[in-house]
């Protein structure tokens, strides 16, 4: 195949920024190494165009779950012209910030107090701070991913180094200074008697447990409540991360769905459609914490994020924005299970209808999803085994990218039949990256 931008921008990247991107999620690697497009010259709506000039209809990650209303919405993109023309930054604070507090703490009662951050990763340390000087207890029980900061991947840490990283492969604890070693303690969803061992073990030591409310199953019944039992039990602060999930299902948390009360919620990624935000709401008795101890960044006040944040939020409610997220993701999931069978590829289908995701069962899974990505970019299509949905993919476009889905799924399943799909490939086989733990 001849050379693109993309990848040769991305091989100098490669030799000024260790690992070629900021976020592992967005390595060319992870998708179709040598051959994906890697950057984009812009986007708008649920199209991408690289910097070759070829356009894509983006029906994969859409900014890594960031882009909810889809690229460059033209409400949230007024909002923030308007906040960096007033000034994004000053010696003062921007009133936005104060606004989006109410409308946060509206749409969740429970909640009385707001801080900010600008991503998932620092709002979900500062969350876990949090509760730590509210609490005066230093392990950490948890389920799911929650980010690169050193509370989370001291769960990696083992007595022997030659284990360290094995309890979330990809993850790697090097620079975590290992007098952590034993303050993140792993249990998971749905597994309720996994955070019980803990709680026999650690008791009172415990000061926070950290988890989704839902992101591929849905909860047993009784789990969450049993998971506020504990914390009530035991007196540690439940943290809900809605880095993800939130705003899927409804306008604000997915935990006001399955009446879970927490102590303290965060939001990033969706909440500002794009731009850099972050909310940590919560109790005012745990909130005041952060009184106690130092949480404070400049960055943290400037304007572009509160106005975004409040222009994404006031659509996503009026324009009933979950709805035709579900609607689309379960589109699309029931065509993903109609063209396997056409096909004949075995494939499973998981996740929230929203954030979905497909296997293909086979040996050379990896190698197959491989190929369903670089036939799908011959198609026009961004297209890896999930899809995040957003209020700008249109019925159309979800029909184009099923008949080509269809199409491709058949040349992949030939493929499979006949040991041929490495073969095929006009690059290696993608990273798996890492693992979950959920």
């Amino acid at each position: 195949m001849p050379d693109h931008i993309g990848q040769a921008l991305y091989r100098k990247a490669k030799t000024r920024i260790p690992g070629g991107t900021q976020l592992l999620s967005k390595r060319p690697e992870m998708f179709l190494p040598e051959n994906w497009p890697a950057y984009y010259s812009r986007a708008k709506g649920c199209q991408v165009w690289d910097l070759d000039g070829n356009a894509y209809y983006d029906m994969s990650y859409n900014g890594i779950a960031a882009c909810i209303l889809g690229a460059a919405d033209p409400d949230v993109e007024e909002a923030v012209i308007a906040a960096v023309r007033a000034g994004s930054m000053s010696t003062l604070n921007p009133p936005e910030e104060v606004e989006l507090a109410d409308l946060l703490c509206e749409l969740h009662p429970w909640a009385d107090m707001v801080r900010y951050a600008r991503c998932g990763g620092e709002a979900m340390a500062v969350a876990v701070r949090i509760a730590r000087a509210h609490t005066g207890r230093d392990r950490v029980a948890f389920c799911g991913y929650h980010g690169w900061h050193d509370w989370y991947l001291a769960a990696n840490l083992a007595e022997d180094h030659a284990l360290d990283g094995h309890l979330i492969p990809g993850l790697a604890p090097a620079g975590v200074p290992r007098g952590l070693m034993g303050t993140a303690l792993p249990f998971r969803y749905n597994q309720i008697e996994e955070l019980a061992a803990l709680v026999a073990k650690y008791g009172n030591e415990i000061g926070a447990v950290v988890m989704e409310p839902i992101r591929n199953l849905e909860p047993n019944p009784g789990f969450l409540e049993q998971v506020r039992q504990t914390c009530d039990r035991i007196g540690a602060v439940l943290v809900v991360d809605e880095v993800s999930v939130g705003w899927r299902l409804n306008t604000g948390g997915a935990h006001l769905v399955y009446g879970l009360q927490p102590d303290i919620a965060v939001f990033a990624k969706a909440i500002s459609n794009g731009y850099p935000m972050a909310a940590i709401i919560g109790t005012r008795n745990v909130m005041q914490a952060a009184q106690s101890t130092f949480v404070s960044s400049t960055y943290w006040t400037e304007r572009i994020g509160p106005a975004a944040a409040l222009a994404t939020i006031r659509k996503h409610r009026r324009e009933n924005v979950p709805q035709h997220l579900h609607r689309i993701g379960q589109m699309v999931r029931d065509g993903w299970r109609v063209a396997a069978e056409r096909a004949g590829l075995p494939i499973t289908i998981g996740g929230l209808a929203p954030l979905s995701h497909f296997a293909i069962q086979h040996s050379e899974a990896q190698a197959a999803a491989t190929l369903f990505t670089q036939l799908m970019l011959e198609r026009g299509f961004l297209a890896t085994k999930a899809f995040y949905t957003t209020f700008a993919h249109e019925d159309t476009i979800i029909e184009e990218y099923l008949q080509a889905a269809e199409e491709v799924f058949g040349v992949v399943a030939q493929a499979l039949a006949r040991g041929t799909v490495t073969s095929l490939l006009h690059g290696p086989i993608a990273h798996a990256g890492f693992t979950r733990l959920n």
